[in-house]
């Protein structure tokens, strides 16, 4: 069962009143908000009454431009009357060129297209595929064709100006289902970025973070500087699988020599731990000034005012006697943040795939289970690792008995996991464990998964108040509250989709925020919290999404794409990035990665949220400041 992703382009729009402006195409412009008031109550009327599930936006295919709306009835209450209608504003990029000292704020400004009303706009609408229409409504002027251009909208009724529409683009994807693992000997998750908190789990992995401060100026690391840190690991049942290091410097000083240092010294770090064991270990390494501490540890402190300034100032006053006067500040900015996932030893490591079956059929038929269990462990590793084929597990000889149980709900669960086109085989194997052994907890939560998964992808009729009764009696089994949770909460994404698809949007609403608040009571992951986010964003969620963010994006470590997902979600917000907080953000996501940050004042079309976010002098001159060469 392959995963699938829908990427929805979701449009979040954002009206501005204007009372001045010249006559174009015999469009009335109202000089009082009275008289826009009395010519607009239709439009007000039916934008009042858009659920916001609906979304409409422009749409340009070579120089034809369309509108696009996912709702025809929305459509036709929007343009009832013989003169309502849509004119386009063809806005180019070029109008705020880090040159241009100051940005005119005119009413219209690009180029206005035609109007196009409401009886051509009605016979030219057409279905281009389920729940999505489109009509055509200008052309792109062949003078600016190959310019970066966005499309602005204005909205009339009686030929009044009602409604001046920009629009941002936000990538939303329809969210997967939470990743419920498989129980084997434990919980085995798919995704290695789930969070799992129930300490009574026997686990085979392991992840542990710590930090290490960094002396001025030093970048060498050797083994003895590492080894109290080595030994309060206590690694004498594991290995270190990977290394993940993020490096952080203080601001002080060129960008360029800072990251250079930082990458010295978290290779030396990674080298020191190396030498504490043969298995080779793999690393990544990520460096960056460590300009969100610096400026959360002066708010309030007589520095205060250093948050005025822009980098290049903070970096020009950062020397001689007043960068030593602010060292007790930076001395705390200048760590690395480690990350060790660690693996259980694997004595079978070496053996062969035949001897290792035959290790096993011998130690089933001796009845030394142990012994059997740690060896089917180990296929295991080898089999998520494609270091053997699947056929192996055909070749694991385990009696149809109760005694055996374990092992034969193992193999299916993880026969599964490598194949999930499997589906219904597995789940037909689980229901004759289930007859074998009805009190067994793995196989009936095994089962339960599986009937969600076939539920979500409508591959069997699957009775909805049955299953929720399901979950919920896995509690009698002694299965863990996180993990019922977990598969509640995928319950309601399915009842969500399914009241989506008939447009039944009240009781979407309320499988919506079951989840939300489910979400509460659960320790996150950053992958948990970008997870939810997306979903929130598919469902028009916006400000809950971004609300759900808003802590994780002011933490130095965050996940890049939760940074730049909530960046996405907020940079329209003119309050809020005029904020400390906000800049302090928008600085971790330049550090992070300042290509990436750029591209979000690009067109629509080329990627971006909207290079007209650029008319916020606060954006635009940080944008000037990172992003003009």
């Amino acid at each position: 069962m392959i995963k699938k992703h829908i990427i929805l382009s979701v449009l979040i729009l954002f009206g501005i009143n204007y009372t001045l402006a010249q006559g174009n195409y015999g469009i009335v412009f109202p000089k009082t908000e009275v008289e826009r008031n009395n010519e607009c109550r239709s439009c007000f009327a039916a934008f009042q009454q858009k659920p916001k599930e609906v979304q409409f936006s422009i749409k340009r295919e070579n120089s034809n431009l369309y509108f696009q709306v996912n709702d025809k009835a929305w459509f036709n209450k929007l343009f009832k009357n013989a003169n309502d209608g849509i004119a386009i504003d063809v806005v180019s990029k070029e109008i705020y060129d880090c040159d241009i000292e100051a940005i005119e704020m005119e009413q219209i400004k690009g180029t206005l297209l035609r109007p196009v009303f409401s009886s051509r706009l009605k016979s030219g609408l057409k279905s281009i595929d389920k729940n999505t229409y489109r009509v055509l409504v200008g052309k792109v002027p062949d003078n600016i064709k190959d310019k970066e251009l966005e499309y602005n909208i204005l909205f009339l009724a009686n030929k009044v100006l009602c409604r001046y529409q920009t629009i941002f683009d936000l990538k939303a994807y329809r969210w997967d289902l939470l990743d419920m693992g498989m129980y084997l000997d434990s919980i085995s998750f798919k995704n290695e970025k789930v969070v799992n908190t129930e300490e009574q789990f026997k686990i085979r992995y392991k992840t542990l973070k710590f930090t290490i401060p960094f002396k001025k100026n030093k970048s060498e690391y050797s083994p003895e500087d590492i080894k109290p840190v080595y030994d309060s690991l206590n690694l004498t049942d594991f290995n270190i699988k990977t290394i993940n290091i993020k490096a952080y410097s203080s601001i002080e000083g060129s960008l360029e020599r800072n990251i250079e240092l930082q990458e010295q010294r978290a290779n030396s770090i990674a080298k020191a731990i190396q030498t504490y064991q043969k298995p080779t270990i793999k690393t990544s390494i990520t460096s960056s000034e460590n300009w969100v501490e610096f400026l959360n540890d002066i708010e309030g402190s007589p520095y205060e005012n250093l948050k005025e300034l822009s980098k290049s100032q903070l970096k020009s006053k950062l020397v001689g006697a007043f960068s030593k006067e602010m060292e007790p500040y930076l001395k705390n900015h200048r760590k690395a943040v480690i990350t060790l996932e660690l693996e259980k030893k694997d004595i079978y490591k070496a053996k062969s795939p035949v001897q290792l079956v035959n290790l096993f059929n011998s130690s089933i038929k001796a009845d030394r289970l142990d012994e059997a269990s740690q060896i089917q462990n180990s296929l295991f590793e080898k089999l998520k690792n494609k270091e053997i084929s699947p056929d192996v597990l055909k070749q694991m000889e385990i009696p149809n008995q109760l005694k055996y149980i374990n092992f034969l709900n193992n193999n299916s669960a993880i026969k599964y996991q490598l194949n999930e086109r499997q589906i219904i085989i597995v789940r037909d194997e689980l229901e004759a464990l289930k007859k074998l052994d009805s009190k067994n907890a793995k196989v009936r939560y095994n089962l339960v998964a599986l009937k969600i998964k076939i539920w979500r992808y409508n591959f069997e009729p699957v009775n909805e108040q049955k299953l929720k009764t399901e979950i919920y009696g896995l509690k009698s089994f002694g299965i863990a509250k996180q993990l019922i949770d977990r598969m509640m909460i995928n319950y309601h994404i399915i009842k969500s989709e399914n009241y989506m698809r008939k447009r039944d949007y009240a009781n979407k609403d309320k499988s919506v925020s079951y989840i939300t608040n489910s979400y509460k009571k659960i320790k996150l992951s950053d992958f948990d919290y970008f997870s939810l986010a997306q979903f929130l964003s598919y469902y028009a969620n916006i400000e809950e999404s971004a609300e759900l963010l808003t802590n994780r994006a002011r933490s130095i470590e965050v996940d890049e794409d939760l940074l730049f997902y909530y960046l996405n979600l907020t940079l329209i917000n003119e309050e809020l990035t005029k904020t400390d907080d906000y800049r302090a953000i928008m600085l971790n996501a330049i550090n992070l990665n300042k290509e990436r940050y750029c591209t979000l004042f690009n067109a629509v079309e080329d990627g971006g949220v909207t290079f007209q976010l650029l008319r916020n002098d606060y954006l635009r001159k940080s944008y000037c400041e990172s992003c003009k060469d």
